[in-house]
């Protein structure tokens, strides 16, 4: 019991070795990956979405309403570290991964419907991400002392958040309907080659702090997995009771469960100096989600295959 205390200490005052190099380096991958996606969306999207608002509001209390409750009934059951259990609300705070766009379309699922929601839930992210970190981070009290040695001004927060979703969002789209043609062929080079930047990124900062990750890595392995599951499963299965078809239960699933991990390791570094469970468990999530994604989009592709061969 001494030891299970002790190691929750040292993960809790841990700090990963990341200069301030590198954190531009993050700020500008991650600025590159959202005009990528961005690329993809135009006006359209938008309007397509408020004709069936009812949508909307599904994939976005999904998103930032019930895997942040999930992730905080998570937290209370198991008592995770505290450290971690903030790198878990974190990323339930963050919108969806960019790449749930390709997965859904691996998927089968409804990609229009994909690219509609990565492009609101970013602007929505701009609020709903600081205002869920402080909300549950701060309903959960082990988390909210760490909170409370923190200085973390929820402007600049939301600052950051608009200079790395938001600016890259409004430039994208301005530049597709300019330049659609180009904004094409620029989207499809910089989708594989954004996704290789992020993982790249992670990979240089486990090699990094290859002696921390190997050695506290199993904390947050179970976690991450359990938690990535329930995100998955809590996006299906609230799709499927709001009667959505089973292309769209396809589509919130992974909307809910993959997220843009990128970003929650931004946040770490940035506001939280390299908090050592919380960039476990983030750093992680980042590798972890798109594995579990192309396996769950795979079986749903080969599904849909059979069941089309059986028809």
């Amino acid at each position: 019991m001494l030891l299970l205390i002790n190691t929750h200490k040292i993960l809790d005052n841990l700090k990963l070795n990341f200069d301030d190099n590198g954190l531009w380096a993050l700020y500008i991958a991650l600025a590159i990956i959202m005009f990528g996606v961005s690329l993809e969306i135009t006006t359209e999207d938008f309007r397509r979405l408020f004709k069936n608002p009812r949508l909307v509001l599904i994939g976005i209390f999904s998103q930032f309403v019930l895997f942040p409750l999930i992730t905080f009934t998570l937290v209370n059951i198991i008592n995770p570290t505290p450290s971690i259990a903030l790198g878990m609300i974190l990323v339930a705070a963050c919108p969806g991964g960019n790449i749930s766009n390709f997965l859904t379309h691996l998927s089968g699922g409804n990609t229009a419907l994909s690219i509609s929601l990565t492009a609101f839930a970013t602007l929505v992210a701009i609020i709903m991400t600081p205002l869920n970190l402080a909300f549950w981070g701060n309903l959960y009290e082990p988390t909210a002392q760490i909170l409370r040695t923190v200085e973390m001004n929820p402007f600049e927060l939301t600052k950051l958040v608009t200079l790395i979703l938001g600016v890259p969002l409004f430039l994208g789209m301005l530049y597709r309907k300019y330049r659609p043609t180009s904004a094409v062929r620029i989207a499809k080079i910089l989708k594989p080659i954004s996704v290789f930047i992020l993982m790249l990124f992670i990979a240089v900062a486990f090699y990094n702090n290859l002696d921390i990750f190997t050695e506290y890595i199993q904390y947050v392995i179970y976690l991450v997995i359990l938690h990535n599951f329930l995100g998955l499963l809590g996006g299906f299965y609230f799709a499927k009771m709001m009667k959505l078809s089973y292309r769209n239960q396809k589509t919130m699933a992974l909307e809910t469960g993959i997220q843009n991990s990128g970003l929650g390791l931004l946040l770490v570094f940035a506001f939280f100096d390299g908090l050592g469970g919380m960039a476990l468990c983030v750093a992680f999530w980042g590798i972890w989600d798109i594995l579990s994604g192309l396996v769950i989009a795979s079986y749903w592709s080969k599904k849909s295959k059979s069941t089309k061969i059986i028809v």
